[in-house]
C-alpha cells in the first residue's frame, strides 16, 4: 500500500490497468494472495512476479491481452489488425521496473541497479510484434505526509539512504519485524534479546553482537549493523 503512487490512480482512470506484485518472493505468499484479491475486487488485473528469476512472467502476455480486450476489439471494428499494445511501466523508485522489462523482453535493454534513481529517462522497449513497453524513472509523490508509510518506503530502498538516519531506520525496521516474526529474527540474530541489567540494549546492538561487529573496547558497531540489517532485509534474507 505504501508503494502505490496515488497520482497513478488518477492518471490511470478509464485505462486498462495491470498491477505487478513484483519481488513477490520477498513477501509472505498469504499476504501476496490477500493483496491480489484486494485489487481484483476493484476490477484491476494483478500478477505476482519475481523479475529476477522469471517467476510469473509466462502469464503476463495473456493477462495483458485480457486487460486490453476492449481496445483490441475496438481496433478490429475499425479494421485495424495487429496494432501493438503500448503501455507505460510506472511506479516508485527501486521496485524493479527495468528488471521486469529486461526479463519480459529477453535481453538487457534497460539499465538496472539495486538503488533508486538508476533510470534517468523514458525509453520504449519492443517486446515482440504486439507489445511495446515504456520504461520510466521511478517517481515519488511530492509530499509523504504519513510517516509510517514513508518509513516503509525507506525500508525497501525507495528513498535514498543518504538522506536518512540509517541507524534509527534500521532500529525501527527490526522493531517491526520482531513484532511480526520474533522467532525468525532471533534465528538470524540470536543475541537480539535483552540481557540482564541492560535495559537500554537496542536491536542494533543485538545484531552487532550476533555478527561480531565490535569496535575497540568491545563497543557494538551499530552503524555497520544497521546497514547490514537493511541490506539483508532488502535481499530477502
Amino acid at each position: 500500500l505504501a508503494s502505490r503512487n496515488p497520482d497513478i490512480d488518477r492518471l490511470g482512470q478509464n485505462k486498462s490497468r495491470l498491477i505487478l506484485l513484483n519481488k513477490a518472493d520477498l513477501a509472505d505468499d498469504r499476504q501476496n494472495e490477500a493483496w491480489k484479491e484486494y485489487f481484483q475486487k476493484q476490477g484491476i488485473h494483478v500478477v505476482k512476479v519475481d523479475s529476477r528469476n522469471g517467476a510469473g512472467m509466462k502469464t503476463i502476455q495473456n493477462v495483458i491481452q485480457e486487460a486490453c480486450k476492449e481496445k483490441i476489439e475496438r481496433d478490429r471494428r475499425r479494421g485495424i489488425k495487429n496494432r501493438p499494445i503500448r503501455a507505460m511501466v510506472a511506479g516508485i523508485p527501486n521496485v524493479g521496473k527495468s528488471t521486469f522489462i529486461n526479463r519480459i523482453a529477453g535481453e538487457n535493454r534497460a539499465q538496472t541497479g539495486d538503488r533508486p534513481g538508476v533510470t534517468r529517462s523514458k525509453q520504449w522497449v519492443k517486446v515482440g510484434p504486439y507489445l511495446e513497453l515504456m520504461d520510466s524513472p521511478g517517481l515519488l509523490w511530492p509530499k509523504l505526509e504519513d510517516q509510517r508509510l514513508a518509513r516503509h518506503l525507506a525500508y525497501i530502498g525507495s528513498i535514498n539512504d543518504e538522506i536518512m538516519d540509517v541507524e534509527s531506520l534500521s532500529e525501527s525496521l527490526l522493531s517491526e519485524l520482531y513484532a511480526l516474526c520474533p522467532e525468525k529474527l532471533l534465528e538470524r540474530y540470536p543475541k537480539l534479546l535483552l540481557r540482564q541489567g541492560e535495559e537500554d540494549f537496542t536491536f542494533l546492538e543485538g545484531v552487532a553482537r550476533s555478527r561480531g561487529f565490535l569496535l575497540p573496547g568491545g563497543l557494538a558497531d551499530t552503524e555497520r549493523a544497521a546497514r547490514v540489517a537493511l541490506d539483508e532485509y532488502r535481499g530477502g534474507k
